[in-house]
């Protein structure tokens, strides 16, 4: 996609390419996609051409597959969801990522996207965040575990659970292009959130919302833990 009319294209389109698989979370992409999408080329890769269902049932299109990706990504991006335990066990996926992670610019994730990241082997020492239920699984990868909203680490750039994937993709676009593109692309999407709760974090939601929440996310720290020492033994 080009740029949006009546702003300056940047000298080089940016190329981000999203790593699909079954069971991610479809906001973990498309926050993400909605703001990079707007100053450049994403491109949603796959194993195939096939569509991917995410969690919620909806399907993604891929644009790409693994083997036609190119090797000058400005941007790798994993999102994260329920299927990252089992994309975390397929090897094709894992080696794709440790292929074409050394070659991109920023290596970066939303959510569990981290710990698929840290499968590969592209965390190692690096500070990172991940879905707030999920802490356990990531300093299991051998990552350093920071709980805020993005985390900076040199090439590597980490957002918290789901919706932080929209201030990731600002802060991330900031930090490829300007801070007044980032805002601009801010205002386009009209990101100005107001929640009409104070639960999003389990600090402020109380014991019985977190636990809650709890029945529902089930034991994906502990299986996605269990998958990396696997790993390790």
């Amino acid at each position: 996609m080009s740029s949006v009319e009546g702003n300056a294209a940047p000298e080089k389109e940016l190329k981000t390419g999203m790593v699909l698989y079954p069971g991610l979370t479809f906001l973990d992409l498309v926050g993400p996609q909605t703001v990079l999408s707007l100053y450049g080329k994403t491109l949603l890769l796959w194993k195939t051409m096939e569509p991917v269902a995410t969690e919620a049932g909806n399907t993604v299109n891929p644009t790409t597959t693994f083997d036609d990706c190119p090797e000058d990504l400005d941007v790798l991006f994993v999102p994260g969801g329920y299927g990252t335990n089992a994309a975390m066990q397929d090897d094709e996926i894992v080696n794709f990522l440790k292929r074409v992670g050394p070659s991109a610019r920023y290596i970066t994730s939303v959510c569990s996207g981290s710990i698929l990241l840290g499968m590969a082997g592209l965390l190692n020492g690096y500070k990172a965040a991940t879905h707030w239920a999920c802490y356990g699984a990531l300093e299991a990868s051998g990552a350093i575990p920071v709980r805020e909203r993005v985390v900076f680490d040199r090439n590597r750039i980490s957002g918290g659970g789901v919706t932080a994937g929209i201030d990731f993709g600002l802060k991330l676009l900031a930090e490829l292009l300007d801070e007044k593109t980032a805002k601009t692309a801010q205002l386009i999407i009209e990101y100005d959130p107001h929640p009409p709760f104070q639960a999003g974090t389990p600090d402020v939601a109380g014991a019985d919302v977190k636990d809650a929440a709890m029945q529902i996310l089930g034991d994906m720290d502990e299986q996605m833990t269990k998958t990396l020492n696997a790993r390790a033994a």
